[in-house]
C-alpha cells in the first residue's frame, strides 16, 4: 500500500473548522428570575446570588450555577436551580432541581399551583447587596 492513500484518509478525517472546540462558558455571580403570583397576577423580577436563597411567596429559589456563552458564541443562558416549597404545615419540600434555560422559559420553568418561576438571565453583579461572608 502506498503512503498517498493513507495521507488522503488522514486529511479527510481532519477536524473541520466548523467543529472547533467551543469557548468555555462564563460563570456568573447572579441569576435573574421572574415569578408570577397567579392569585394576584403580579409578575416580579428578582436577583439571586449563586448558592444563596431568596423566598418568592411560598417558594425558596436557590441557583447553584448560572452560565452564559463566551463572547463571540451564540447566546445561551442557563442555570442549575433548586426550588423548595414551604408547605402549609411549615415543612420544606423540594419541588424542582434541574436546569432552566432563559431562551426557552417554558421548557423547565417551575410550575406551581400558585407561583411560576423562570430564568431570565445571568449577570456578574446586582443592585441587591451581596450576602455577607
Amino acid at each position: 500500500m502506498s503512503a498517498a492513500p493513507a495521507a488522503m484518509a488522514q486529511e479527510e478525517l481532519a477536524p473541520d473548522a466548523q467543529f472547533a472546540t467551543p469557548k468555555p462558558r462564563i460563570k456568573n455571580a447572579v441569576a435573574v428570575f421572574s415569578g408570577i403570583d397567579k392569585i394576584t397576577g403580579r409578575i416580579t423580577s428578582f436577583d439571586v446570588y449563586i448558592d444563596e436563597t431568596v423566598q418568592f411567596g411560598a417558594l425558596r429559589v436557590t441557583p447553584r450555577v448560572c452560565l452564559t456563552a463566551a463572547e463571540g458564541e451564540a447566546e445561551k443562558t442557563d442555570a442549575f436551580v433548586q426550588v423548595d416549597e414551604i408547605t402549609l404545615d411549615r415543612k420544606i419540600q423540594r419541588i424542582f432541581s434541574g436546569w432552566m434555560f432563559a431562551d426557552s422559559p417554558g421548557l423547565n420553568a417551575v410550575e406551581h399551583p400558585v407561583y411560576d418561576v423562570w430564568l431570565k438571565s445571568c449577570k456578574t453583579d446586582s443592585d441587591v447587596p451581596a450576602p455577607a461572608g
